[in-house]
């Protein structure tokens, strides 16, 4: 598989994942923190919950933008900046966790961001800078 087409289907994974988990997060946070087997939180944080929900759905659809609007350089630009959120919020769970402000049972967010990181580091060392059906 070639790494334009291996970029898509990353992008297509991380997108369907990010943009129902931030759903979830907003519409049914208990459920969504059952699936992700996190202990339930209080009605206080709810909010808050609710609130990085809308940001992880907006990243989810970055994702999806990249994918269904087609063209490397939307791709490209799409895999390099949402490296800066994978970034961010692996490491403040991360920290967070070792820091005993979340449970340990949300390790699962900053071995999702730091792997995710990791594979779109690689991909775009190798993936081409200009789109060619661009060119004259």
């Amino acid at each position: 598989m070639n790494v334009v087409r291996l970029s898509r289907w990353l992008a297509l994974f991380a997108g369907a994942m990010d943009f129902c988990t931030g759903l979830l997060l907003i519409g049914a946070p208990g459920f969504a923190l059952d699936l992700m087997r996190v202990p339930p939180v209080s009605l206080g944080e709810t909010v808050y919950l609710r609130w990085v929900g809308a940001f992880v759905a907006a990243v989810g659809a970055t994702y999806l933008w990249a994918f269904f609007r087609a063209g490397l350089l939307r791709l490209r630009f799409t895999l390099e900046l949402t490296l800066f959120f994978r970034l961010a919020a692996g490491s403040y769970s991360a920290w967070a966790i070792f820091q005993g402000a979340l449970n340990s049972a949300w390790w699962t967010v900053p071995v999702t961001d730091f792997l995710l990181f990791a594979v779109q580091l690689g991909l775009l060392k190798f993936l081409p800078s200009r789109d060619e059906s661009l060119q004259p």
